[in-house]
């Protein structure tokens, strides 16, 4: 595992995240310009998503024309409607990444895959990354650099639209826009679970007997609403002091995209309410469907009303 982390965190340091912040401002901008003037839009169809697809899809060189059939597979991965969907579009996600792992070969392209693909070795070379290993990463950071980016810009929006005084909080403190997002992260947690984890020996846990070799999985959500951690944890609190949030995992498992992930929801949480400064949701808050699955947590649509549209 760190050998395999190693080869893509240096894509992930907060140099290379500062120089993409000019895209995602421009991606941003494009898609708020899309938005009714005035009018009613979902805000997850309309920015939430395709902003950190784009992000994505961009850094690891994934052609424009098929990025909303990626989307599609990725988002039945996550949240498959049956095992046999679920099946079929890891299937087809996975042929897809294979051919366009066939095409970066030699093209010297800038990107995050074409600097794997020149690391990959053929069967019998040596190589720090094997073409099996070169392929499960590319599923797993194309899939894990959207889905959860999604949630968690959603999420935020959500958030404050249903806490007023936290939004009016914000619309007088701009600068609380990084603590906004940072208490979506722990309020809501975009991933519910961490990956399934063993036993390596017998051990209790708060009261609990868990043999060797039984599966345990953590969940970060109920870790970042812990009482004995946060006062008051069901209270969404710009102002929160205290400990971090576990919403990126801990150790070696942290999440090597978080610095991306917040980087995207910062300006895209901070360029809305710019852009929207009467935005308003559309619907009971009640009324609202959340994708649920053992792993994340997001909202399927978020309706909203666009009064005045503010300077761009």
């Amino acid at each position: 595992m760190p050998r395999l982390r190693r080869l893509v965190a240096g894509h992930f340091t907060p140099a290379r995240i500062a120089a993409l912040r000019p895209r995602i401002v421009e991606i941003a901008a494009d898609l708020l310009a899309g938005l009714p003037e005035p009018g009613t839009a979902d805000l997850v169809s309309g920015y939430a998503l395709p902003l950190p697809v784009t992000v994505i899809c961009e850094l690891f060189g994934v052609p424009e024309a098929d990025r909303t059939v990626f989307h599609v597979w990725s988002n039945e991965l996550v949240m498959p409607a049956s095992p046999q969907t679920g099946a079929s579009a890891a299937g087809a996600l996975g042929a897809y990444l294979a051919d366009l792992i066939h095409r970066k070969r030699g093209a010297q392209e800038a990107d995050l895959l074409s600097d794997l693909v020149a690391t990959a070795r053929e069967p019998g070379a040596e190589s720090p990354l094997t073409s099996e290993e070169l392929l499960g990463m590319a599923f797993l950071l194309l899939v894990a650099g959207h889905e959860t980016t999604v949630n968690l810009i959603s999420a935020t929006v959500h958030a404050l639209l249903t806490h007023p005084d936290q939004l009016e909080l914000l619309r007088s403190e701009p600068e609380l826009v990084g603590s906004a997002v940072e208490e979506a992260l722990r309020h809501y947690a975009p991933v519910h679970a961490t990956a399934f984890r063993f036993a390596a020996e017998p051990l209790d846990l708060a009261g609990t007997h868990i043999p060797t070799g039984d599966a345990v999985q953590i969940s970060l959500a109920a870790a970042s609403r812990d009482p004995l951690h946060f006062p008051d944890p069901d209270r969404f609190d710009l102002r929160r002091q205290g400990p971090a949030h576990l919403a990126f995992g801990h150790g070696l498992h942290h999440c090597l995209g978080a610095p991306l992930a917040r980087t995207e929801a910062v300006i895209a949480v901070r360029l809305l309410l710019h852009h929207c400064p009467d935005l308003a949701l559309a619907a009971d808050p009640a009324a609202l469907t959340w994708r649920t699955s053992m792993l994340v947590r997001g909202l399927s649509e978020l309706p909203v009303r666009i009064g005045s549209v503010g300077a761009r």
